[in-house]
């Protein structure tokens, strides 16, 4: 027997991606630059972030503020048990990182709405969402028109599932398809003074690990055609039916008023601010670098300042970001009353008490864009804080054509 094999078929052992470059269209080096970042790592998102891991994609971010319990081992790949109690996203990394040692992969263990920067948006080629709610989502959603990237939502429950691709600025977005229904069961997570509910939980969703790894899959191979510049399935959702082994898209229309279409233009970047510095310096910083003097800061999410008792009279400063504030926070530390919160939307020049704080303190994370009013109108600037490798932007990267044919959906 001739023990020679066809040259293409020769594997070289010291490149594991030998096989993948087989495909005609594929494009290893361009992988390699990829930046994608992982919302939620969860079930769908240990599946995800192991796919990308074994394809070669070269720079990850993972966020994730949860920590590993044991009811997650029967459907997260990278979870063992002796992680109980470690960040999820911690462990993910590392997991990540045995599967493939040649991938740069960053934990974020904070929660999306209010601990990842603008720029960790900005930065990637490609958001995935592998979320558990529509808060989450939606927040996700209107932080990638904000910057236009695209990004992928997948959902599941029980055995079935969905997938959605959403490019902005042209294509549908995930807040065109919801409903006010959707909105109500947003506010459920609120208590009356705005505040969320630590203890409101309608039940966990019940899913299965083979769910998670189907349509995880389909996720990361949108993903894939997204970043080769192939056409992928736009503003549609694709459904599949577990029960029945049924898959069928759904075409979803654009709504041109939907509040989630407000692309930023680029941000100016200040090199010498970051989440670390005052408002004052931010202020300095940005009259240097556009030679006017800035009026006031916008906060994108609301600061609580304190808040006032209107049954006995108590007060108290908080300081905090209205998205991390519980409503157990709210509570009267001498009635017992619920308490008003004073809430915050912007810090002008003048305001000598909030201008001294840190930005972190005023509710801005690391690696975020800001929003500066001035008397001819509001600039953008991007504060320092480090975040993807500066790689650069993918060469040929999805055109508009493509781009218009990308898709979307929701659990």
């Amino acid at each position: 027997m001739n023990d020679a094999a066809p040259e293409l078929l020769r594997i070289d052992d010291g490149d594991r991606f030998e096989s993948l470059r087989l495909i005609p269209w594929w494009d290893q080096e361009r992988l390699s630059r990829t930046r994608i970042l992982v919302v939620g790592a969860g079930a769908l998102g240990n599946e995800a972030i192991k796919n990308l891991a074994l394809l070669g994609v070269g720079h990850l971010a993972v966020v994730d503020m949860d920590t590993v319990e044991s009811s997650n081992l029967s459907r997260s790949v990278l979870f063992r048990a002796s992680d109980a109690g470690r960040r999820k996203a911690e462990v993910a990394a590392e997991r990540a990182a045995e599967i493939n040692p040649q991938i740069q992969i960053t934990p974020l263990a904070s929660d999306v709405l209010s601990g990842v920067g603008l720029g960790w948006f900005a930065d990637a080629d490609i958001v995935l969402g592998c979320l558990d709610n529509r808060e989450a989502r939606l927040w996700v959603n209107r932080c990638c028109w904000h910057v236009g990237t695209p990004w992928i939502d997948a959902g599941i429950q029980e055995i079935s599932g969905v997938v959605q691709v959403f490019v902005p600025p042209d294509g549908t977005c995930y807040e065109c398809g919801m409903k006010q229904a959707d909105y109500r069961l947003i506010n459920l997570r609120y208590s009356c003074p705005l505040l969320r509910q630590e203890d409101v939980r309608r039940g966990r969703v019940p899913t299965t690990p083979t769910i998670a790894s189907i349509m995880a899959g389909w996720q990361v191979q949108e993903a894939l055609k997204l970043v080769h510049a192939q056409s992928t399935s736009a503003s549609s959702a694709m459904v599949f039916h577990g029960m029945t082994n049924h898959v069928y898209r759904t075409n979803l229309p654009r709504h041109e008023a939907c509040l989630s279409h407000d692309p930023w233009d680029p941000a100016e970047r200040l090199p010498e601010v970051t989440a670390e510095s005052t408002a004052a310096e931010l202020f300095a910083a940005a009259a240097r670098a556009v030679n006017d003097a800035p009026l006031r800061l916008r906060l994108h999410r609301d600061l609580v300042r304190g808040f006032a008792c209107g049954g006995c009279g108590h007060e108290q400063t908080l300081l905090q970001g209205l998205l991390a504030t519980r409503a157990s926070e709210a509570v009267c530390p001498s009635c017992g009353a619920t308490m008003t919160a004073e809430i915050v939307g912007d810090v002008a020049t003048s305001a000598a008490e909030l201008s001294e704080k840190k930005l972190s303190e005023l509710g801005i994370p690391a690696a975020d864009i800001v929003t500066l009013e001035f008397a001819a109108g509001p600039r953008r600037f991007r504060l320092a804080d480090p975040t993807f490798a500066p790689t650069g932007s993918l060469p040929g990267a999805p055109s508009e054509e493509a781009a218009s044919r990308s898709g979307e959906a929701e659990p």
